[in-house]
C-alpha cells in the first residue's frame, strides 16, 4: 500500500468510521493551558489554529476547537474535560504543560490526572493524543515557558502527521516529559 493510499484510508476511517453524526467533518478539541491558547503569539497562530489550516490544506474538513485556559493545571483540565469536549468529538489533543510542577503539584498527581483524562475520553470512544514533549529552549519565548510561533508551527505539523497517519511523523522535539505518548 502506498503512503498516499494509507493516508487517505486513515482519514476516511477517522471521518466516516467513528459513528453516527460524524460523517461530515473531523472534530478535534485541543485541551491545555496557556501554550495551547497561544500565549504571546495569539490564538490564530497557536497550534490548534495552525493544525486546522494544515488539515484543510490537505483536503480534510476539520474543525479544531481551542480549549486552552491560562494557568490551567491537569486537575483543572480533568474537572472541565466533559464540558469542553462535546459529543461528536473525534480526537482530543491533550497538551498538559508544566503548570502542575510550576505551581507546587507533584509529577505523580500530574500523571494520574493525565491518565484519568485519557480514560474518561476513551470511555466516550474519543481518540486521545497526549502531546507532551520537552521543548528546546530556542523554541520558547523570552519567558522560557511559552512556545514561539515557530514551535506552534512545528507542533501543528507533527500532529497533522499523526492524525493523517503519515508514514514518517516528523519529530521536532525531544521525547515526552513523563511516560509515553498515549494515542
Amino acid at each position: 500500500m502506498t503512503p498516499m493510499l494509507r493516508r487517505l484510508i486513515t482519514v476516511a476511517v477517522l471521518i466516516l468510521g467513528v459513528g453516527p453524526g460524524h460523517a461530515s467533518s473531523l472534530n478535534i478539541v485541543a485541551v491545555g493551558a496557556s501554550n495551547t491558547l497561544g500565549w504571546g503569539v495569539g490564538v490564530e497562530t497557536a497550534f490548534p489554529a495552525r493544525l486546522q489550516t494544515i488539515l484543510r490544506q490537505r483536503g480534510i474538513d476539520a474543525t479544531v476547537t481551542n480549549a486552552g485556559i491560562i494557568a490551567s493545571t491537569t486537575a483543572g483540565m480533568l474537572s472541565r474535560i466533559d464540558r469542553v469536549v462535546p459529543n461528536g468529538t473525534n480526537i482530543v489533543i491533550l497538551q498538559p504543560g508544566t503548570n502542575d510542577l510550576r505551581f507546587g503539584g507533584s509529577e505523580h498527581q500530574r500523571t494520574a490526572n493525565i491518565s484519568a483524562i485519557v480514560d474518561r475520553l476513551q470511555q466516550r470512544h474519543i481518540r486521545v493524543i497526549v502531546y507532551d514533549p520537552e521543548i528546546p529552549r530556542n523554541f520558547l519565548q523570552a519567558d522560557g515557558i511559552h512556545f514561539t510561533a515557530s514551535a506552534h508551527d512545528n507542533i501543528a505539523m507533527t500532529l497533522a502527521a499523526q492524525i493523517t497517519g503519515e508514514q514518517e511523523t516528523p519529530s521536532f522535539f525531544v521525547a515526552p516529559r513523563a511516560g509515553k505518548v498515549i494515542e
